[in-house]
This record gives structure tokens, C-alpha cells and sequence, in this order.
């Protein structure tokens, strides 16, 4: 108010009304000098009261602005000093050169001043330098949001302990979704008498019940071999650092039995939306049961999935209805494409060609144009052995064609099969599997979390030796008038015997039956040998690579090549496969650079530890006793810390 009535006094029109009233004052005064007088008295008057009344409301105006001056320092200074935000000002030597009372209370000093900035928290320094990925610190175990003015080297401390407490109980309290499956319940209880299966079933139940009670779970049997569990983040939190030890516990128990009774679990978290809970949780209940089943994944909203457990070889679930049921799908794909091209993974073995070669052999029974897409350039010594019979063979040879071919002659209608792999990131080019729409995908090994987006059939059976196994069966319920020749069943056979190192891992009954078809349709198990055999030179680089060998840990080798030298994957491979065969050696891992500068990192072994594991915490996969991984951007030996580590991790957590 004071300040808009001086500027009212101040103003231009009351100079104007002074000017005008002496301006008529000396008119009056010319014409009538009585009256003139008169006016002159009465205006000395009002100016002379409006000049004291101006004098009073500046002195009123100045005393307001001088208590209100007072106010807003006094004001200032306390909030300055007393208010509940850290303020500090630092020298270019990162020592304190002064702060607030609030912040010295916090820390339960009298004074900062003079000291290092490491003293009141070890991550300021690398705070200041941007070297933090937060601007988050803890004093005296509250915790600080750092607001930076680094041209004033000024620190303000926001002090947010409760907010921080508040998201913590908001996150530890999100709904989790979990459905728990019993693997192969309906086959393994299909012939109990009822108490039996009434026996198993209590003790199940009970086992499962007491383990949702120890960690305040709801759990619901919705039918005989599911239950759906609700819990929250801070319950699965303390589940994964049990590594979900109830997979153990349903596991000794039905092993006392004699049954092979497991669970899977597939678990949906990270989201809000109970829809989208569910479906996450069904989405990585299949992602378990595609990995062979007897282990927990754990999917949340942003895609990124964890694993535990899988420590068992999958027992074989497959029928040979389900085979023939795949056969006869596979056929319509087949019957509706104008070509099918088959495609394995990056530097094919003899597995992935051999997969390769039979389904053309499905496409050729169903009068389809099949081709086998294949870079010449990546493929190892034993592979190119089996190509050069193949090109002895015309009528096959020409069904082998390089990716460009292949991009150039597919259309809309084609059909694109992909043998041995499940991972968009491992075929032989991405550019094809882009494409086309219809794509089919045959493979053995345990389903890991980057997969090729929506397939139109998906056969995958981690339980089968190798793909030519499963291809081979396939092949059995297609038409009568299918023709194997010797070459193409000697190539499947070949797949067989590589992946499973001459019968001797993950072979099955069925294994056999297959191996049986293809001896049956004249696959010389001489020429395999042929294929299969090795140069001197090579045998030599394998011998010195394991020759650097060393026990890690009990019944665990680790051999590395040296920083400058590289191997090809094949005999890495060979040299995991070599050491393992070692006495008392339960499990391999060979460490190399090879020809495309990445380090690759072989594992295997007997079954007692799963590198499968141990490779899929490095970003790799494959199976319990035979798994492998590719590294870029490391040295050779930071690779072999990180393994160290992953094995480390992988023993401590109990083998799960």
C-alpha cells in the first residue's frame, strides 16, 4: 500500500494540478486581484497539508520498508542456517569452507569447516566427477539426494530418507504371481495303485504347504498338477537366496519314492496390472518347462528373466505321438510354401547339417522346393569333409545356396525353418529370418531367454540328444514315398554321434531307435569316422591348449590359451571335451580367443555341476553337461576371473 501511494503523490498528474492551479491563481489574479488573493491563501492551504500529509506517508513508507528489511534477513539468515537442508560451499582442493548448522548436526559435528570432502562421505569425490550413476549419499545412515552447483562449488543435501523408505516398502509389497506345475505328474502316476498316489500326493502337498506357511504364501491347488501361489517382492526376494531350495526338497522326496516327480515354477513380478502378472507367470512357467522343467524362471516387466535350479538332466517326456503329431504339422507348412529354406546357426557342426539335410529331405517328400541356406566360409574341417561328398551328389549340391541366394529368391509364401538354434541372434543370417513370416523352429537345447519372435511352429525338445534325432523322427511319419539315401542318413547319423560324444552323453532309448532308422536306410557308420577324423596339426594345438590346464577348484579344470592366441570354436570344443575325459575331472572349461577377436569359453561336464548354468550367468547356454559362451570387449584373463567367479557363485548357491 505505502509503495502505490508514493508513487500516486509522485506522480506526473499532481505536478500537472500544481502547475494548472497557479496557472489560474495569476489569471484570477490579473482580473480581479481580490479574488486572486483570496485563491492564493486557499491553495497555499491544501498544498501545504498535502505536502504534510505527503511528508507523513514517507516517513510511514520508510519505516515499513526498514522493519521489513529487518524481517527478510532475519528471516534469511535463520532459514539460512536453521532450515533442514544441507548447505556447503567447498575450495577447488575439495576441502569445506563452510556449511549450515543443519548439516554439521547431522553428522554430529560442531564445525566442517577446513575438512576433506572423502571425510563426510567416501562417494563425494566421484559424485562431483560424475562418476556416480546417482546423486545419492548416506550420512549417519540418512540417506541424501546431492544437488550440484559446481561453477559455485556449492552442495545443497536434500534429505530424502522417507521417500527413499516409502518406495522401498512400495516395491517389497508388489503382488507376485507364481504357477507351480508337478513335471509329469499325469505319466508318472498313470500306473499307481490309489494309496501310492495318495501317499505321493500328501507328501507333496505337505511339503509344499509347510514351505508357503514358512514364507507367508498363499498357495491354491487349482487342479491336479498346478497350484498358483500369490506372495510379494520381499518374499521372492528371500526365495531366490534360497535358490528356491523346495525344487530340492520335491526332488529327494520323490526320489526316495522312485519317481521322477519335479516342480516348475514360472513366476510374474515387477508389475501392478494382475492381468499382466498372470501372463508373465505363464509365459515363464513355459519357459521353464521348455528348459527340461525342475527349475523356477522368474519373468518381470521388462522382459529380463532369471533362472534357478535345473540342475538335474531332464527326464524324456516326449511320446512319439507328440512326434508324429509335429511330423504331420510340419507336412501342412510344408504343402502351403512355395520353398522352404533351412537355416542352422552360425558356423554349423555337423549336428546342425545333418538337422539341415533331413528336413530338405521333408520338403523333397512333400514336392516343395527345399534349400539349405549355408556360408561356405564359416564352417569347421569335419563339416567340410561331409560337403565335399555332397557335392559328389548334384542333385543335392544344388539345394545348398548362400544367404544372399536366398534373400534373393524367397517370397511371401516361403517357408523358413531354423535347425539347432532358437536364438535370433545365432542363425546364419538374421536378414532371411527377418523376411519371412512363417518360420519354424527345431531345436534340442534348453530354451533361453532371447528367442525368435512369434514362430508358427515351435518343436523343441531339450530332452532329445541332438536336432538330427529329433529330425529323424519326423522323418518317420512322413509319406511312404520318402527316399533317405546313404549320404543324407549318414549325415544325420554323424549329428547323432557328434552331439552325443559317441553315445556316451544324453542319450536316450530313442536316441537309439533313431540311430537304428538310419543304419536301416544304409548310414555308414565308417564314413562318419571319415568325417569326424582330425589333422595332426590340429590334434597338436589341442594337446598344447590343455597342456596349460589347471585344477580350480575340486574336480573342476580350467585351461586357457595364451593373450596371443587364437583357436578356432571347434577345437575348443575338442579341448573341454579332451580334459573332461581326465581322471577326476567332473567338469571342463576352456578359455580362448578365437579368429573374430571374441573370447569363447568352452564348458563340460559328467553331470555333477551344470555349466549350463555357470555359461548362462556370462550370457551364454546350452546344456547341463555341455554349454558354451562368447565374450567381446575383455581380455583373457579378466574372461577367466569372471568365470572364477560364475563358479564360484555357482558352488556357494548349493549347485542349483
Amino acid at each position: 500500500m505505502p509503495n502505490s501511494i508514493k508513487k500516486r503523490w509522485r506522480s506526473i498528474p499532481f505536478i500537472l494540478f500544481l502547475i494548472l492551479s497557479i496557472a489560474m491563481m495569476a489569471t484570477i489574479a490579473y482580473f480581479q486581484w481580490v479574488f486572486g488573493v483570496i485563491f492564493f491563501v486557499i491553495m497555499g492551504v491544501i498544498v501545504y497539508y498535502l505536502l504534510r500529509y505527503e511528508l507523513n506517508l514517507y516517513e510511514e513508507m520508510e519505516q515499513y520498508i526498514s522493519t521489513l528489511s529487518h524481517r527478510v534477513k532475519k528471516v534469511g539468515d535463520e532459514a539460512l542456517m536453521e532450515m533442514p537442508i544441507g548447505i556447503l560451499l567447498y575450495n577447488d582442493e575439495h576441502q569445506i569452507e563452510w556449511s549450515n548448522h543443519y548439516l554439521a548436526d547431522v553428522l554430529n559435528e560442531e564445525t566442517l569447516i577446513g575438512r576433506h570432502l572423502n571425510t563426510i562421505s567416501d562417494g563425494m569425490i566421484s559424485l562431483l566427477k560424475g562418476e556416480s550413476d546417482h546423486n545419492k549419499i548416506i550420512l549417519d545412515g540418512q540417506i541424501f539426494h546431492v544437488h550440484i552447483k559446481r561453477d559455485e562449488r556449492l552442495l545443497y543435501f536434500f534429505d530424502i530418507t522417507n521417500q527413499e523408505e516409502i518406495e522401498r516398502l512400495y516395491e517389497e509389497e508388489k503382488a507376485v504371481l507364481a504357477i507351480i506345475f508337478l513335471d509329469n505328474y499325469d505319466d508318472v502316476t498313470q500306473g499307481m495303485d490309489d494309496q501310492t498316489k495318495s501317499t505321493i500326493n500328501s507328501k507333496v502337498i505337505s511339503i509344499l504347504n509347510n514351505w508357503a506357511s514358512k514364507y507367508g504364501i498363499f498357495l491354491k491347488r487349482t487342479s491336479s498338477d498346478r497350484f498358483i501361489a500369490v506372495f510379494n517382492q520381499l518374499i521372492l526376494t528371500q526365495l531366490e537366496k534360497t535358490k528356491f531350495d523346495i525344487l530340492d526338497e520335491v526332488r529327494e522326496l520323490t526320489t526316495k519314492q522312485n519317481v521322477s516327480l519335479t516342480l516348475s515354477i514360472g513366476i510374474g513380478s515387477d508389475s501392478s496390472n494382475l492381468p499382466e502378472l498372470g501372463g508373465l507367470a505363464q509365459s515363464s512357467l513355459e519357459l521353464a518347462l521348455g528348459r527340461g522343467g525342475d527349475q523356477v524362471a522368474i519373468k518381470s516387466l521388462n522382459g529380463k528373466v532369471k533362472f534357478y535350479g535345473g540342475k538335474t538332466n531332464p527326464m524324456e517326456k516326449r511320446t512319439r505321438v507328440r512326434a508324429r503329431v509335429i511330423s504331420h504339422a510340419l507336412r501342412e507348412w510344408v504343402l502351403a510354401s512355395d520353398k522352404v529354406f533351412i537355416m542352422g546357426h552360425k558356423a554349423p557342426d555337423m549336428d546342425a547339417i545333418g538337422a539341415a539335410i533331413g528336413i530338405l529331405k521333408v520338403a523333397e517328400a512333400n514336392n516343395t522346393e527345399g534349400y539349405v541356406v549355408l556360408n561356405e566360409n564359416d564352417i569347421d574341417s569335419g563339416v567340410q569333409r561331409l560337403m565335399a561328398e555332397v557335392r559328389l551328389k548334384g542333385e543335392l549340391w544344388q539345394r545348398f545356396i548362400s544367404p544372399e541366394e536366398a534373400l534373393e529368391i524367397a517370397t511371401d509364401h516361403s517357408l523358413l525353418v531354423v535347425v539347432d538354434t532358437h536364438k535370433p541372434s545365432m542363425v546364419i543370417d538374421q536378414r532371411l529370418l527377418n523376411k519371412l513370416d512363417n518360420v519354424v523352429v527345431v531345436d534340442h537345447h534348453r530354451r533361453g531367454e532371447e528367442f525368435i519372435e512369434n514362430p508358427v511352429m515351435v518343436y523343441m525338445e531339450p530332452y532329445a540328444s541332438s536336432t538330427s534325432e529329433l529330425v529323424t523322427e519326423l522323418l518317420e511319419y512322413q509319406p511312404k514315398t520318402l527316399k533317405i539315401d546313404m549320404l543324407e542318413s549318414t549325415a544325420l547319423l554323424a549329428g547323432i554321434i557328434v552331439d552325443t560324444k559317441s553315445f556316451t552323453l544324453r542319450t536316450g532309448s530313442r536316441t537309439f531307435d533313431a540311430a537304428s532308422y538310419l543304419r536301416s536306410h544304409g548310414a555308414d557308420t565308417v564314413l562318419v569316422q571319415r568325417f569326424l577324423k582330425e589333422d595332426l596339426d590340429q590334434y597338436i594345438k589341442r594337446s598344447k591348449l590343455i597342456e596349460n590346464s589347471k585344477i580350480y577348484k575340486k574336480g573342476i579344470a580350467i585351461a586357457k590359451a595364451g593373450a596371443d592366441q587364437t583357436f578356432g570354436q571347434v577345437l575348443i570344443a575338442q579341448a573341454a571335451d579332451a580334459l573332461l575325459s581326465m581322471n577326476n575331472v567332473i567338469a571342463s572349461f576352456v578359455i580362448s580367443k578365437r579368429q573374430d577377436g571374441k573370447i569363447s569359453i568352452s564348458a563340460r561336464s559328467l553331470g555333477d555341476v551344470n555349466v549350463q548354468i555357470i555359461m548362462e550367468s556370462l550370457g551364454g547356454g546350452g546344456h547341463l553337461t555341455n554349454a558354451a559362451t562368447q565374450i567381446e570387449g575383455k581380455t583373457i584373463d579378466e574372461v577367466e576371473q569372471l568365470l572364477k567367479d560364475a563358479i564360484d557363485d555357482y558352488l556357494e548357491g548349493g549347485k542349483k
